[in-house]
């Protein structure tokens, strides 16, 4: 290791909460003050605080689509509109093995049968998989924009809709990403963010259902607020649901405010990742026993995460501890892995035993829930290497990057 790797100090990690400043100060403030934390009513309820239903205005028209439901967490927004769309006991839906916990949760909550699907050099869900797991029981396809790359849309949604099935796209991981032109989000029936604290765009929790469909638009509403439908939602369109006992994952007008400040900076962020990435990748190349991370649209890619894949997956550790040393950030920044990995999934269990979708599928874990059932996800998943660039990464930093991993390449595979 030379005198400049030894001097050289890794940039934090951080988007959107990197990105915090005086502005998500002046707004939440502001929100303190008024005393008006509630967003259907404060002291005064016949001029109810507006700054949910400005962000659903605004996000709804940065999106592209034409209807926002803000709610209290990207976990509650799959559950939201899942249940939007009429997911319920007796029915599958679709999700890719690699994902975020809460992709199988929201489905279980509900009683559906989370259907796992093997993944590709995307790492989001291949679309080939759809044919191979639709079944008359199935309803929804579940797609995740795995850490702000966007899906093959085009293929998913032609296999999805000419089974009849509908395509929940979630987008937690990937405000701002687009998909030859268009964000994603505005391709399928109904797509879910997340504003936690690791994303992009973040209010430290809080979450967003949009939509094209009247219908799904009504029922998410009433998902979210016990059922009601209030006069806010008369004025954007007319009740024609039956009312049903929803759940609260009503989001609060604190929330709402620091995240208008965030989505106003989330372009700004996604320019900033992916001059780093693109930095990166032109310096290094090509490199023998390395391969980059299939994209479908590259052009829409958010860019702050980069993965490549090796060849022998006995050379992950090292080359991982070996870019450590040399003080380059190489760990995925979220918590995901296969779900059939999960406690909950190993279980099979719901919050009662009537209520899990898996209760009577014997031997537990049944197939389709077994490592041994995913071996294209257990292969990529082995292989891959993840770096992480962030809002305070610098053009020194995508060098320093660069040099080190065509450095670790050549002690490790040209060696």
């Amino acid at each position: 290791m030379n005198s400049a790797t030894t001097t050289y100090v890794r940039p934090k990690l951080g988007l959107g909460s990197a990105a915090l400043d005086e502005l998500e100060e002046t707004a939440a403030v502001e929100v303190l003050r008024s005393k008006n934390l509630f967003r259907y009513y404060g002291d005064d309820p016949a001029n109810p605080p507006q700054r949910v239903a400005n962000l659903e205005t605004e996000f709804a028209q940065w999106v592209g689509s034409d209807y926002a439901i803000a709610v209290s967490s990207g976990t509650t927004a799959l559950e939201t509109a899942l249940a939007a769309i009429s997911v319920g006991p007796g029915d599958e839906v679709i999700v890719p093995a690699w994902s975020w916990l809460s992709c199988v949760t929201a489905i279980v909550r509900l009683g559906a049968l989370p259907v796992l699907a093997e993944i590709d050099e995307t790492l989001c869900i291949a679309p080939s998989e759809i044919q191979r797991l639709t079944t008359p029981k199935t309803r929804a396809v579940l797609v995740v924009h795995y850490q702000g790359v966007a899906a093959d849309l085009e293929g998913i949604i032609n296999a999805a809709h000419r089974r009849g099935l509908f395509v929940l796209e979630d987008c937690a991981e990937a405000p701002g990403t687009r998909y030859h032109g268009r964000p994603v989000g505005a391709w399928g029936d109904v797509a879910i963010y997340s504003f936690q604290h690791n994303k992009p765009m973040t209010a430290g929790e809080g979450g967003m259902i949009v939509t094209r469909d009247i219908r799904t638009y009504e029922r998410a509403v009433r998902m979210a607020d016990l059922g009601q439908y209030r006069p806010h939602h008369h004025e954007i369109t007319p009740p024609n649901e039956p009312a049903f006992s929803g759940s609260n994952f009503r989001m609060s007008e604190l929330t709402a405010a620091v995240a208008l400040v965030q989505m106003r900076k989330v372009d700004k962020i996604k320019t900033h990742c992916r001059e780093i990435q693109q930095r990166i990748r032109s310096q290094v190349g090509e490199l023998a026993g390395l391969s980059w991370r299939t994209i479908p649209d590259p052009a829409g890619d958010f860019g702050f995460e980069l993965y490549f894949f090796l060849q022998d997956p006995e050379l992950v550790k090292p080359f991982q501890a070996a870019l450590h040393d040399r003080q380059v950030n190489c760990q995925p920044r979220t918590g995901t892995y296969p779900q059939y990995h999960r406690e909950n999934v190993l279980t099979g269990r719901s919050h009662h035993p009537a209520a899990s979708p898996f209760r009577d599928l014997k031997p537990w874990p049944s197939p389709g829930y077994r490592p041994e059932d995913f071996p294209v996800t257990e292969d990529l998943t082995r292989r891959f290497i993840a770096l992480p660039i962030g809002w305070h990464y610098t053009a020194r930093d995508a060098d320093h990057i660069a040099e080190s991993l065509k450095a670790v390449h050549a002690e490790l595979l040209d060696g």
